[in-house]
């Protein structure tokens, strides 16, 4: 767990959150124990930026994985900032419901660690449309 938050502290930092200052970073390891981050990124139009946690599913697609097996996500000061709704169903794309989302301050120290089922019970999934 202590690569996911040593990731998602280093994303959070390079996010462009010039109108909110909400500094989010998500990190997400793959099937193959790979690490990827990812960061909020604002815009002008503000329908038009996202949010941490698609820019690391992003990542990890890129990088060949599709399957998340564990995350983790921060914003600003001990406040506890789990993903939004939208997020939620972006996770349970690649996420079983069981996965661990660990929620941490910015410094790093860990708050609270729900399931995606916790966050997003009863969910939408793949396995749905078979």
């Amino acid at each position: 767990m202590h690569d996911l938050i040593e990731e998602a502290k280093s994303a959070r930092l390079r996010a462009h959150a010039p109108y909110s200052k909400f500094l989010v970073g998500a990190a997400m390891r793959d099937e193959y124990g790979r690490v990827h981050g990812g960061c909020n990124i604002e815009n002008a139009s503000y329908p038009q930026g996202w949010c941490a946690e698609p820019s690391a599913i992003s990542a990890l697609v890129m990088a060949g994985g599709r399957k998340i097996t564990e995350i983790a996500v921060m914003g600003n000061g001990a406040t506890l900032c789990t993903p939004c709704g939208g997020c939620r169903q972006k996770i349970r794309e690649f996420a079983a419901p069981d996965v661990r989302i660990h929620c941490c301050t910015e410094s790093g120290e860990l708050i609270q660690t729900f399931t995606l089922e916790e966050l997003l019970p009863f969910s939408f999934g793949p396995e749905n449309l078979a």
